[in-house]
């Protein structure tokens, strides 16, 4: 596994600073839960003008883990392990990503941009996944996914079908989708460099199970090392482009896409990360299972599109000015409900009788 390792980091790491090179905003080469909320504004999800383009990068996260799973035969068409729950817990993931303006992965990234308050957000996501370790020890269990079979095996390949369709449509300027004119959603790298990056980095996180929120889950369970690698190879490979091209810069202030609200940054990936580690898998890696057939998954990035509609049509999205009290609202309410949730959802242990 080391050079796989090695390798999927340098994809993420240094692809996402090229794709920058390339015309992404600056520290916005890969985010699972920004870019996915670029696609919910070019479907019409919510209405914010200069956050609507299909970015290909997602895209090609689905179709890089749907080919190499076909290819390598796992492919399984599964489900029914509560969707509905699942659905929830991506609305928290992306309202908590959305309030810091980044997902975990991107905190990374901004990190090795010079961007200091990924620290703190990291922080917050670490400190969430804790008290979802917490849940987990006590029981917390969503249910047995099923594997299809019959004609149910067709649902496994909705969302590559589904991605599929959105890349046509981007790739010819269907009228359907929303394009920023200005903003963030205007600034991208040309549809090809983008997808190409997306579907090498589908297929690496598919091939080496890559998580954020599994990599310190896994470590806080069993000390397992194997994908906190994977980031310390990414960090490396991004700050070494970063600080090749001129993009580092170091501090709190003035960030790219950011704000310095500590506090927020910190409670909004603390909510990402404990809906993450409940769902079994951080933004990323829920796109991967979805585009291996994963149902499950599925229903939890379509919470995640939802999510964005929510944050922005609330005005609940955090922004270079900071996050506004309904985005501090959603925060708090967001764990509130994830941990009532995480309480509920326990395994009930059965007593065993005397002389049995």
């Amino acid at each position: 596994m080391n050079w796989l390792i090695i390798v999927t980091g340098l994809v993420f790491g240094l692809g996402a600073v090229l794709l920058v090179k390339f015309g992404n905003p600056g520290n916005y080469g890969f985010c699972a839960a920004c870019q996915l909320r670029d696609i919910a504004g070019a479907l019409g999800i919510h209405s914010v003008a200069t956050l609507q383009y299909a970015r290909p990068e997602i895209i090609g996260f689905i179709l890089g883990a749907f080919g190499l799973s076909r290819l390598g035969g796992e492919f399984r068409p599964r489900g029914g392990s509560n969707p509905v729950l699942r659905f929830v817990l991506g609305m928290a993931m992306m309202i908590g990503a959305l309030v810091f303006m980044g997902c975990p992965l991107r905190a990374i990234l901004r990190v090795a941009g010079g961007d200091l308050n990924g620290l703190t957000a990291l922080a917050g996501f670490i400190a969430g996944i804790g008290v979802g370790v917490v849940f987990l020890k006590r029981g917390f269990n969503l249910g047995r996914a099923h594997i299809y079979t019959g004609g149910m095996q067709i649902t496994g390949y909705l969302a590559a079908a589904a991605a599929l369709v959105l890349l046509i449509a981007v790739s010819m300027g269907a009228g359907f989708l929303n394009f920023s004119a200005k903003g963030p959603g205007s600034m991208h790298a040309p549809i090809i460099i983008s997808l190409l990056a997306g579907l090498a980095a589908g297929a690496l996180a598919g091939r080496t199970r890559m998580c954020l929120s599994g990599g310190f889950r896994d470590y806080m369970l069993i000390r397992d090392t194997t994908l906190l690698k994977i980031y310390g190879v990414m960090f490396l490979a991004a700050l070494a482009g970063n600080l090749y091209f001129g993009f580092f810069k170091l501090g709190f202030e003035n960030q790219p896409l950011a704000h310095t609200m500590h506090i927020w940054n910190f409670l909004g990936l603390f909510l990402t990360g404990l809906a993450a580690t409940l769902a079994g898998g951080c933004p990323l890696r829920q796109m991967i299972m979805a585009g291996e057939g994963n149902t499950d998954a599925m229903f939890c990035v379509l919470g995640m599109l939802a999510g964005a509609g929510v944050a922005h049509n609330l005005n609940a999205a955090g922004s270079a000015a900071g996050v506004g009290i309904n985005g501090q609202i959603a925060v708090v309410l967001g764990i509130a409900v994830i941990s009532a949730l995480g309480y509920v959802y326990r395994e009930k242990l059965v007593p065993i009788s005397k002389g049995v």
